[in-house]
């Protein structure tokens, strides 16, 4: 199991690199149904100009156009950083069987980091959370970007 999901991690990562490439922060994520890739998408909320341009919710977008349905049950997400509140609310809510992570968001991560939605006994649906899937790679694409923003404000001053 851990060679499939380093295989469609390596994939979520392209697509971080795509965000990266139009100066996004470089999330990606992929969708899985019955071992295919049904949806891609990486962050471009600068780009649309959007809140909800997260790669996850645009995945989910994707897919559910793909399925015919808003439930993505059976599905697996592979996402290269920890879900915030707002797409682990929206995994929650399309009924997706498992998430998997490639690195956590210890300032905003709601996957276990700061609260963990995915997997509240209070909601109807709980979803499984595999993590630290490739966690080096997916954590040294957003801190370098990170690390390049941070000098070019300095450079800014």
């Amino acid at each position: 199991m851990a060679e499939q999901h380093e295989k469609y991690m390596k994939e979520a990562l392209k697509q971080a690199k795509k965000a990266l490439d139009i100066n996004e922060v470089p999330i990606g994520c992929v969708i899985v149904y019955e071992d295919k890739i049904i949806a891609r998408a990486y962050n471009k909320r600068n780009k649309k100009k959007s809140t909800l341009a997260h790669a996850e919710i645009l995945a989910i977008k994707k897919a559910s156009k793909v399925i015919g349905d808003w439930r993505l049950e059976g599905c697996t997400m592979y996402v290269t950083l920890e879900p915030c509140q707002m797409c682990a609310g929206a995994i929650v809510q399309a009924r997706m069987d498992r998430v998997v992570i490639g690195c956590y968001n210890k300032k905003a991560g709601c996957a276990g980091s700061v609260i963990n939605l995915l997997q509240m006994k209070e909601f109807n649906h709980q979803v499984e959370i595999v993590d630290s899937i490739m966690e080096e790679e997916c954590s040294g694409i957003i801190s370098s970007f990170f690390k390049g923003l941070r000098g070019l404000r300095k450079k800014d001053k």
